[in-house]
C-alpha cells in the first residue's frame, strides 16, 4: 500500500468519524433529550419524585388555615367609625358570630385517619357582654383624634369530644367539654370639635371621595 493510499484511507477515516460526530452524537442526544421530556410530562412515579405533574398529597387543615386567612383578615382589625353625635351613647351592639367563636378556639388535634382522630359535636354557644367603655379622645396616629369603644365579651362554647381510633386498639372516648373564650371587639370612633366637623366627617366616611 502506498503512501498516497494511507493518507486516503486516513483521511476517509477523519471525515466519518467527524460525520458521526456531527450527526450521529446530536441525533442521539436529541432523542434523549425528547424521552426525558416525555417522563417528565408523564404523571405518576416515572422514576418517583421525577414527573412535574406527581399529585402532592395536602393534609385537609391546609385548606381551612388558608381560608381563614384570605377570608377573614377583619378579624384582628380595628373598625373606624364617624364621630358619635352629641347627646348620643353608643352600644356594643355586635357580638361575636358562632363562626368567629370557633375560630378564636383552641384548635382541634391534627390527627392521623384511623390511628387517633378528634371530633367535635353537639355544639352550644353562650356570649355574654363584659365591657361596654368608651375612653376619652385621644390622638392615634394615622387617624387623627378619635374615641376607643372597648366591647369585650365572654363566649362559653359546651361541645362533646369525641376521641376515636381503629389501630392497632380500637376504642372510642366520648366526653362533655366547655370552654372559655374572651374576643374583643374594639373599635374607634372619629373625634370632631364642631358640628360641621362632624358632619364632613361622616358624609366623607359614607362617601369617600
Amino acid at each position: 500500500m502506498t503512501g498516497a493510499e494511507n493518507k486516503g484511507n486516513e483521511l476517509s477515516r477523519t471525515c466519518n468519524s467527524f460525520h458521526l460526530d456531527k450527526f450521529g452524537t446530536g441525533a442521539v442526544m436529541k432523542r434523549l433529550a425528547g424521552f426525558l421530556l416525555v417522563l417528565g410530562l408523564l404523571p405518576g412515579c416515572v422514576p418517583p419524585g421525577f414527573s412535574i405533574f406527581t399529585p402532592i398529597p395536602v393534609p385537609p387543615w391546609v385548606a381551612e388555615r388558608m381560608e381563614e386567612k384570605m377570608c377573614f383578615k377583619a378579624d384582628f382589625r380595628t373598625p373606624i367609625l364617624p364621630p358619635i353625635p352629641a347627646g348620643y351613647r353608643p352600644l356594643c351592639e355586635d357580638p361575636p358570630d358562632r363562626a368567629a367563636i370557633l375560630r378564636a378556639m383552641p384548635r382541634v388535634v391534627r390527627g392521623v385517619p384511623y390511628f387517633y382522630e378528634e371530633f367535635r359535636d353537639d355544639i352550644k354557644f353562650s356570649v355574654e357582654k363584659l365591657v361596654d367603655v368608651i375612653d376619652p379622645p385621644r390622638f392615634f396616629p394615622l387617624i387623627g383624634p378619635a374615641q376607643l369603644h372597648h366591647c369585650h365579651y365572654k363566649c362559653t362554647v359546651y361541645y362533646t369530644e369525641t376521641l376515636e381510633s381503629s389501630y392497632p386498639f380500637p376504642f372510642q372516648c366520648k366526653r362533655r367539654r366547655v370552654e372559655v373564650v374572651y374576643i374583643d371587639k374594639d373599635h374607634l370612633h372619629q373625634f370632631a370639635t364642631s358640628p360641621e366637623a362632624q358632619q364632613s366627617m361622616a358624609r366623607d366616611m359614607v362617601n369617600p371621595p
